[in-house]
């Protein structure tokens, strides 16, 4: 080699990790421990939770026109529900003798404002229900469409009457509601009670 003259040479990982084999097991073992801590820490559920932001409204009104249910229940409730800050846009379907509104809050919306909204919206409704026409049912509100089920259970009976099965039922819902963290129990399928009436088209005693 000339006398003032450098020789480079490329770096070489592979014969540096050759001569460094400690240091390069350190690291992996470091590595591989905050890696399985990282992965039991992390958060998770089965079903996050997320809140929507989307209120039904309903009504209905036996025996009105489209134009009727339009003018003078549709706009009502629309013109009305604008009025809170939240609100962002509504989207209505409205058929002869019924509708249902899409009521939306803005995207900015805070989760913890959500129920807050919701309330306010029921009551300056129901602040207008004196103006709607005679005949008109409602409005219904509906904002828990969202719910998650987690478990559901299914009753059968074999002899028990379907008064007695409901029963049955609400005692234990009244079980379940006692564990800690249930939010909500809701029963469906169960048959409403109905009164039936019947009248005689006779009369009298026939001497008539």
């Amino acid at each position: 080699m000339e006398p003032g003259r450098h020789v480079v040479t490329d770096f070489n990982l592979s014969d540096w990790a050759l001569k460094h084999r400690s240091l390069v097991w350190y690291f992996m073992l470091v590595s591989s421990v905050m890696g399985a801590f990282s992965y039991f820490s992390l958060g998770g559920e089965e079903d996050p939770d997320f809140t929507i932001k989307t209120m039904i409204i309903q009504a209905s009104w036996p025996g009105a026109t489209l134009e009727d249910m339009v003018s003078q229940v549709t706009d009502r409730i629309e013109k009305k529900v604008e009025e809170i800050p939240q609100f962002d846009y509504a989207k209505s379907l409205t058929r002869q003798s019924e509708t249902t509104i899409f009521v939306n809050l803005k995207e900015n919306t805070k989760p913890s404002e959500v129920p807050q909204a919701w309330l306010r919206i029921r009551n300056i409704v129901g602040d207008i229900r004196g103006q709607f026409p005679s005949g008109v049912i409602g409005p219904n509100f509906n904002d828990s469409f969202g719910d998650v089920f987690e478990n559901i259970f299914a009753f059968t009976s074999d002899g028990l009457s379907q008064r007695q099965l409901r029963d049955y039922v609400k005692a234990s819902r009244a079980k379940i509601m006692t564990v800690p963290n249930i939010g909500k129990v809701e029963l469906i399928g169960t048959q409403d009670e109905v009164v039936e009436i019947w009248r005689s088209d006779r009369f009298g005693d026939g001497k008539d």
